[in-house]
């Protein structure tokens, strides 16, 4: 079938929007007619070649897509037309963590992610019979997608459909950090650092877990009012404090946090990071900063536990549900933090999440 899609042909460049193929979904393979898709960094990191040709050009991003079945293919039944589903990050689903519940540390992951295919080298997408590559098993920049089951979940229909597909990464990243792995307990203390996507939603998590002391730092003031709405109970402005490990320090009475997330992987913002951090605290990075060395704070990180998260390190069938009914009861208000752009405003919308004009664009589809 003909769709619309956002192509990359090189690295660096522009993306254009026309008119390509689609095949029809195969076995355990689904058909879905997008209605929104986030603007994620990974997207933007693979135009700009952040993984050294990893990614195949031409290649159609995206991978933070909600959308509705518009057809199943062989042997599926999990899933049927007009459900509403997220597509998420693709696995294998037959290795030992993938079995147990942790796709997220699938070893075929990063392929599946970067590889350009499905599992068995073929791509549904193509113009004038030419290959072109896709993104996380779906690439969701386009009218309509076709993505395996095990890439999806299915979410209530009577919510708004186009601003749930960051649920499927950058939400359920930040969130998962704190409510799968740290697990924050009430009256607990926490620091954000970084206020996109991920930390946002790690502070809106921070909220639910009952956090008492909830400290979100960043430089885009703007940003650290919007935290102060969803829950914020201390904000720092690393442009305008120059010791913010020390204004943090003071905040928690001399200890420090009890949990850390680090969202920028800026490495002098890691190590404030780390340095804020109370004895028997927990860490979560979830954007690494480059060569950043670890044995230089040997002796600061006695005592505290540091997690390196991927995908929030959560199950997306069973997590991104749970994110809905939070966002239906106010708990989660994802609304907050998106702004909509057309497909063909694509570049408009990267531009924008890279100078910080909008914490979370999503393209919306008609």
């Amino acid at each position: 079938m003909k769709i619309k899609a956002a192509v990359c042909y090189e690295y660096k460049t522009p993306l254009v929007v026309e008119e390509i193929d689609l095949a029809d979904p195969r076995k355990e393979e689904v058909l879905i007619k997008m209605v929104g898709s986030g603007v994620c960094h990974t997207d933007i990191h693979a135009q700009e070649d952040g993984w050294g040709g990893m990614d195949k050009m031409p290649m159609v991003f995206g991978h933070e897509g909600s959308g509705i079945v518009e057809k199943v293919g062989p042997g599926v039944t999990e899933f049927k037309p007009g459900d509403h589903v997220i597509v998420s990050y693709p696995y294998c689903g037959e290795c030992e963590y993938c079995l147990t519940g942790k796709p997220y540390l699938c070893p075929e992951c990063i392929s599946l992610i970067h590889g350009g295919t499905m599992a068995d080298g073929f791509s549904p997408l193509s113009k004038d019979g030419k290959t072109i590559h896709n993104f996380f098993g779906s690439s969701t920049y386009a009218t309509h997608a076709v993505a395996n089951v095990r890439n999806l979940a299915k979410v209530d229909p009577d919510v708004d459909l186009s601003l749930l597909g960051p649920l499927a990464c950058g939400f359920m990243t930040g969130s998962g950090a704190v409510l799968g792995q740290f697990k924050a307990e009430p009256g607990s203390t926490i620091a954000v650092f970084g206020l996109g996507g991920v930390g946002i939603s790690a502070l809106m998590a921070a909220k639910i877990c009952n956090c008492t002391t909830i400290i979100a730092v960043d430089i885009v003031e703007s940003r650290l009012e919007l935290a102060k709405e969803l829950g914020a109970t201390h904000t720092i402005n690393g442009k305008q404090i120059e010791d913010v490990v020390g204004e943090i320090k003071k905040i928690t009475g001399g200890k420090g946090v009890d949990y850390a997330v680090e969202a920028t992987g800026f490495e002098p913002v890691v190590r404030n990071a780390i340095h804020s951090m109370g004895m028997g605290s927990e860490i979560a990075i979830i954007g690494p900063a480059t060569h950043f060395e670890f044995e230089q704070l040997w002796g600061e990180l006695y005592g505290k536990t540091i997690r390196v998260i991927n995908m929030g390190m959560v199950q997306p069938k069973l997590f991104i549900p749970k994110l809905v009914e939070w966002y239906k009861k106010g708990m989660f208000p994802i609304d907050k933090i998106c702004k909509t752009y057309t497909l063909d405003d694509i570049n408009v919308a990267f531009e924008d999440s890279l100078n910080g004009t909008s914490i979370k664009p999503i393209i919306k589809f008609e």
